[in-house]
């Protein structure tokens, strides 16, 4: 469960009557990184201004030729982390920085978000919830946490979900409107009737364009708001 070390951040408050006796969605899929965790892209951002390196061009990297770079073809389990430190390292070079693949795969993993662990706990005793993550085979479990102590906290709030779906696994990955569509049929749920938390955008719009409710994950205590709205009942 959550580490102790972790902030615990005030549940987001819901005015009286503002929570719908039957909600819109009846079940729910997350993101885990940036959504359950605190988003990777804060450690990327940290390590950039440690080695000199314009702000964002780790994302920046993976942004470009984002189905075939090195990032997507290790989340589809298509190299390995070695083979993957030397092709970004390379397409850094390319634009002229000298960055670290290891240590890119090292600001992968954050800490818990303990308002979101509390709302999955409620949510998974009333609703079928599933997670969709894009990762690689790099850290300890799923979440590619730094250590062993992380993964085991981690690996407690993996065990909430009804479904897991692992592109590092299934060789899919977001924003391949087929992972949404595996993630549905394993949890056996209806996309129209389902909620959907990315803190990406461009992974919230072949979600939405299955028709579920899309919430794109910016402020936490915002995007459990929207989602109480959607569920019907409060989250904390």
């Amino acid at each position: 469960m959550p580490d102790g070390n972790q902030p615990q951040l005030a549940c987001p408050a819901v005015s009286a009557g503002s929570i719908d006796e039957v909600g819109v969605v009846d079940a729910v899929l997350f993101d885990f990184g940036g959504v359950i965790t605190e988003s990777p892209f804060e450690s990327f951002n940290r390590y950039e201004e440690r080695i000199g390196v314009p702000r964002d061009t780790i994302r920046q990297i993976n942004a470009t030729n984002p189905d075939a770079n090195a990032w997507a073809r290790l989340e589809r389990s298509e190299i390995g982390v070695d083979e993957f430190a030397d092709l970004f390292e390379a397409e850094a070079a390319a634009r002229g920085y000298q960055v670290s693949g290891a240590q890119v795969l090292a600001c992968l993993s954050g800490g818990l978000r303990p308002p979101m662990v509390r709302a999955l706990e409620i949510l998974v005793a009333r609703l079928p919830v599933g997670c969709i993550t894009n990762n690689v085979r790099a850290g300890h479990g799923a979440a590619m946490a730094r250590d062993a102590a992380s993964a085991a906290a981690i690996d407690e709030v993996m065990k909430l979900f009804g479904v897991v779906i692992e592109s590092s696994v299934v060789g899919l990955r977001k924003p391949d409107p087929r992972i949404y569509e595996l993630a549905c049929s394993e949890l056996g749920i209806d996309p129209a009737r389902t909620a959907y938390l990315d803190d990406l955008g461009i992974n919230c719009k072949p979600a939405a364009a299955m028709g579920m409710k899309a919430i794109k994950v910016t402020d936490p205590d915002e995007a459990l708001r929207e989602l109480e709205t959607l569920v019907g009942f409060d989250l904390c």
